[in-house]
């Protein structure tokens, strides 16, 4: 089985959102979640569960939740969740109500999907997250019957790309990597960059947008406020 290096592979990346019939095999499904499991873990504590939703009826449900058609149509639908279930199942004295513990599983979900997507895009396949899930993450969980301490923290669709989409631009390492101190915004980098994403705008959807859209689009506006109150519901996020 042939597969294009990290470095290519991670500098090649874009999300895929059209997918081709092509199943994907049971033997690189395995590979897949092997990735994932190799994946740096804080102290150990592996609070990552992967749900592989193969049932139309549910893949519907959170084609719903998320109005994203893709979610249904891509070979396999992924959902990538923090989980202290079970480490309260063995240990039951175990404090899972304090912030720190729900960043630790954040992170380490993210850090394992990553490594997912990225050994699945050096096998050729596409992917893309779906963060969209937590529009009705209470559904979600319901979906997937998640117990207590269980949180569905976003999607991943994969399958053969449909799509050749160009790379998007990301910021210049003058915007986000400083040595020793942070420091304030190159005003001519960023308008580089601008120009250089109005560029790519144009040619995606038709119209220029520079990343202060982007910023405004998604922060300038209360932000999923469902979700602080669904941690704590599932015993999380309380102190």
């Amino acid at each position: 089985m042939q597969s294009k290096s990290a470095f290519e592979t991670i500098l090649s990346h874009r999300s895929i959102r059209q997918f081709t019939q092509q199943p994907i095999s049971t033997e690189i499904i395995n590979m897949l979640i092997d990735a994932g499991r190799q994946a740096s873990t804080s102290n150990h504590l592996q609070c990552i569960s992967i749900i592989r939703v193969t049932s139309p009826e549910i893949r519907q449900g959170f084609r719903e939740i998320t109005q994203m058609a893709y979610v249904s149509e891509a070979a396999e639908f992924w959902v990538f969740c923090i989980d202290f279930y079970k480490h309260k199942q063995l240990v039951q004295d175990v404090q899972l109500d304090w912030a720190e513990v729900s960043l630790i599983g954040a992170v380490d979900v993210g850090i394992m999907a990553q490594n997912v997507l990225i050994a699945a895009e050096s096998l050729g396949l596409g992917g893309v997250y779906i963060g969209a899930l937590r529009n009705d993450i209470e559904k979600a969980a319901s979906l997937l019957n998640l117990p207590e301490h269980c949180v569905p923290l976003f999607g991943l669709c994969l399958g053969y790309p449909a799509q050749d989409p160009a790379l998007k631009p990301r910021l210049p390492q003058t915007l986000m990597c400083y040595e020793n101190q942070y420091q304030p915004i190159d005003q001519q980098a960023l308008q580089g960059y601008n120009q250089t994403l109005s560029v790519y705008y144009q040619q995606r959807i038709g119209e220029p947008q520079e990343w202060q859209a982007a910023i405004k689009k998604t922060l300038a506006k209360p932000v999923r406020p469902h979700i602080l109150p669904f941690f704590q519901k599932q015993g999380l996020l309380k102190k």
